[in-house]
């Protein structure tokens, strides 16, 4: 199965304004436009008007930068899905029922968990019982 490498402008768009936007530059772009803004306050006589600038922007790009992020976390939560759903099919005694687990209803998820748990609890009794028995043969090696 071949990649395709075709990448639309908004996947585009997308990618690169996430990148941007976490990097430290952009912080400190945001927290100077903040202080520009604070010290423009007595200029303008701290108005309503000038309070809605500040308001009107962060409005906006908030409401934007929250599309541009869910598409980026999407494509990564897929891609990651994709690359974990291999690995259980690669794996000769994976149980491939688990491959599309995120299709699943909460309740099959939680019934699953459970059953894993379980496993969690069982595998962690035989440790502390091997432990124990292995404290035992060398307390009573040493006596």
């Amino acid at each position: 199965m071949k990649p395709v490498n075709r990448v639309s402008p908004f996947t585009r768009l997308a990618k690169a304004t996430a990148h941007w936007s976490g990097r430290p530059s952009a912080f400190l772009v945001a927290l100077g436009i903040t202080v520009l803004w604070l010290l423009t306050g007595p200029l303008f006589g701290f108005s309503n008007t000038w309070q809605l600038v500040i308001n009107t922007g962060t409005t906006i790009v908030t409401f934007l930068m929250v599309f541009l992020i869910q598409n980026t976390q999407n494509r990564d939560s897929e891609a990651v899905q994709i690359k974990l759903d291999e690995l259980i099919r690669a794996i000769g005694n994976a149980q491939n029922a688990l491959l599309d687990l995120e299709e699943l209803e909460e309740k099959d998820l939680d019934r699953i968990r459970a059953g894993y748990v379980d496993l969690a609890k069982l595998a962690r009794q035989h440790i502390a019982e091997s432990e124990q028995a292995s404290t035992a043969v060398n307390d009573s090696g040493q006596s």
